[in-house]
């Protein structure tokens, strides 16, 4: 039986669009200013309504004219598009060559469920504040990675309302890439491939090793595998786990000898198998031991390094689901977050739209939007500061006459 706060009913949802969405913002940070421009009226919103009915290529020229139709639809969810070279509700009416997605957000999405042949306190759909910490360590890698060695400023986390992220990149030169640079970006940035049926996911060294780009990442994810995939998760502790690591150990020796004592004493922790392994390699020479070494670095990356969606980044005219819609399984809010906070990010704790209703029927009515007299205040403000630096950004370069 559904509790009440995942309760996404139509009456739900519609009292929560029209009292608590915050269109306004969402408009401000789409537009990139504060009167109307193409990166609005020219950009797809796509609907999901009762029943799976979706519709594409709808577009407005405001904030209230969203909301509006959104009141009017009811969608179970909407998602953001790109801005068109025509607006998209006009699409009928324009030559074929005459509509083409010209500008559009770097878009990432992470989703846990990729994560399931390493994670053991939860699998599927779920999701806890353990398992959490694997999209922690992929937000803390590409933070790092897009702000210092691709120079972007204006970067959007979002919870996905379930049990994934996304993430919003709004600088001017993610919004000008086209299709095969963003291409050429997901694939420097992709390190974990491979389908289940893989065992070795991780094949990025060249001959001079590991690529540049990620030494800051293999850093990073030192520290988190010791904490998340030894002591927390404690992935080696069955059988079919510590098996999954020996595959990605290339020394039958020291396999087969780990093997044997692991069998006889299962009981030992992760973090001990782990230990004892790096001591048998210690005992190897020369370019054994240093190619050993390379393949614990890629058990580290194979089990913490981000599990990056390609297809959704690679295609400008891709959608992906607004900030602040419902997730209609759990009844959560997708809400904005801090990347410096995202250890403390419990997503069992997140805002659903019941409980902001609620929230808001037992506050006396005030000055104000509604939602800052809930809960989902701080996440807002936090996409209102977001957005104040790209409007920052906007001013300084028609200031200083370049284009943005």
């Amino acid at each position: 039986m559904m509790s009440d706060d995942a309760d996404t009913s139509p009456e739900v949802m519609l009292q929560f669009y029209k009292r608590l969405y915050p269109f306004q913002s969402i408009f401000t940070w789409l537009n990139q200013e504060h009167t109307p421009t193409k990166l609005f009226t020219h950009r797809e919103f796509a609907f999901t309504l009762q029943g799976d009915v979706y519709l594409r290529y709808n577009s407005f020229n405001t904030a209230e004219d969203l909301k509006k139709q959104v009141c009017a639809l009811n969608p179970t969810r909407f998602e953001i598009g790109p801005m068109y070279s025509a607006k998209p509700r006009d699409k009928k009416s324009v030559r074929p060559a005459a509509f083409t997605p010209q500008r559009r957000e770097l878009v990432f999405d992470i989703d846990m469920t990729d994560y399931d042949g390493v994670r053991t306190c939860c699998s599927a759909a779920d999701i806890c504040s353990r398992c959490w910490g694997f999209i922690a360590a992929a937000v803390k890698v590409l933070q790092s990675t897009l702000t210092e060695q691709f120079g972007f400023r204006h970067l959007l986390w979002v919870y996905s309302g379930r049990r994934g992220i996304h993430l919003w990149i709004s600088d001017p030169a993610a919004l000008d890439l086209t299709d095969d640079q963003r291409r050429a970006l997901v694939s420097a940035l992709t390190v974990v491939e491979g389908g289940k049926e893989m065992v070795k996911k991780v094949n990025v060294r060249t001959t001079k090793g590991l690529p540049p780009s990620l030494w800051h990442a293999r850093e990073t994810l030192r520290t988190i595998f010791v904490s998340l995939v030894l002591d927390d998760q404690d992935c080696f502790a069955s059988q079919e786990g510590w098996e999954t690591l020996l595959q990605l150990i290339p020394d039958r020796s020291i396999v087969e000898t780990l093997r044997n004592e692991w069998s006889q004493d299962p009981e030992r922790p992760s973090a001990q198998k782990w230990e004892e392994l790096k001591d048998l390699i210690t005992t190897k020479k020369g370019d054994v031991q240093s190619r050993l070494r390379d393949a614990i670095e890629d058990v580290v990356l194979q089990y913490t390094y981000p599990r990056i969606d390609a297809e959704v980044s690679k295609h400008r005219n891709h959608l992906l689901k607004a900030p602040f819609c419902v997730h209609p399984k759990t009844g959560r809010v997708c809400v904005p977050l801090d990347p410096r906070d995202i250890d403390r990010f419990d997503p069992c704790a997140v805002p659903t739209a019941a409980q902001l209703l609620r929230e808001l029927n037992s506050t006396s009515t005030g000055e104000g939007a509604d939602w800052e007299k809930t809960s989902l205040k701080p996440y807002v403000d936090l996409l209102d500061r977001h957005t104040m630096e790209i409007l920052e950004e906007v001013r300084m370069m028609k200031r200083n006459n370049t284009s943005w």
